[in-house]
């Protein structure tokens, strides 16, 4: 074997294969990504990609934060949320409090046609969400029915 032979016969890999495994990876990060996307666009979810969109602007950490939760509690625990349950959302005083001192970052009303359900939620500045007991639980439907199609994508 000459010189060459021997520095090359090590048990290193090549660079470009690291790189082949990397962009590997990386596309199927973003078929992931991509699939998520898809699917939270589907009509059917509009009232929560409304709510997600509020609260996690960056959509790779909510891809993985949907994918690695069971509830809707417990999602918006990981993206730095804590659910706050009350009775009743008076939607028309709520746009009043939007500001700084409100306390309110958005209003988000939602009406279901087929349930004839207003459900409500709040953003409010202090990382809490509010809603209605009513609320929690239908979004809680909506996101089993988002994982599940997501699961069924895969």
């Amino acid at each position: 074997m000459d010189g060459a032979a021997q520095r090359d016969s090590g048990k290193q890999e090549p660079a470009c294969f690291h790189t082949m495994a990397n962009q590997s990876t990386h596309i199927d990060l973003e078929t992931r990504q991509q699939n998520f996307e898809r699917v939270l666009s589907n009509e059917l979810f509009k009232g929560l990609r409304v709510i997600l969109d509020s609260i996690a602007p960056d959509r790779a950490t909510l891809c993985e934060a949907v994918n690695a939760t069971n509830s809707y509690e417990e999602l918006l625990t990981r993206l730095g949320y804590r659910i706050t349950l009350t009775n009743q959302i008076h939607v028309q005083d709520c746009y009043q409090r939007v500001s700084q001192s409100g306390g309110i970052k958005a209003v988000l009303p939602y009406y279901d046609i087929p349930t004839q359900g207003s459900l409500p939620t709040l953003v409010n500045l202090d990382s809490t969400i509010t809603t209605t007991p009513k609320s929690a639980a239908f979004f809680n439907q909506m996101l089993v029915a988002l994982k599940r199609q997501l699961s069924a994508q895969n």
